[in-house]
């Protein structure tokens, strides 16, 4: 009994590394694709008036940064952020099992994190930056 269950629990670790790449290209799209959202709409004559008001204050928006707030400020992101401090090399899988979530959630907090810096990716964990 205990062979089985180990050999399932390897062959599960080993298919969560064969699809991790996949969910993290899904992530990186459904990024792109919220940022596509209302762009071109205007200019192909949708929308009422109000719309190149809007359109333009997306762009002001935009050419001064990023709209919301910071990245890594809210409450999950520092959660996620204490724990790469604690466990360096933590997986999404290891974070969402300590943080009582699902991991498609973290996959929406991690990207914002390593593009400010905040967290690196090392194989297949998350590391705090190096000083």
């Amino acid at each position: 009994m205990a062979e089985t269950l180990s050999r399932l629990r390897n062959d599960l670790e080993k298919r969560i590394r064969e699809i991790e790449p996949l969910i993290e290209e899904h992530a990186r799209l459904h990024q792109a694709l919220e940022a596509l959202k209302g762009v071109g709409r205007s200019a192909a004559g949708q929308g009422s008036a109000a719309a190149p008001r809007r359109a333009a204050s997306r762009a002001g928006a935009a050419a001064k940064g990023r709209r919301g707030r910071p990245h890594g400020s809210g409450a999950r992101a520092q959660q996620v952020l204490r724990l790469a401090r604690e466990q360096p090399g933590i997986t999404i899988a290891e974070l969402a099992k300590r943080l009582m979530i699902k991991p498609n959630y973290l996959y929406r907090i991690v990207p914002g994190l390593l593009k400010d810096g905040k967290l690196e990716k090392r194989g297949k964990g998350y590391h705090p930056p190096e000083p």
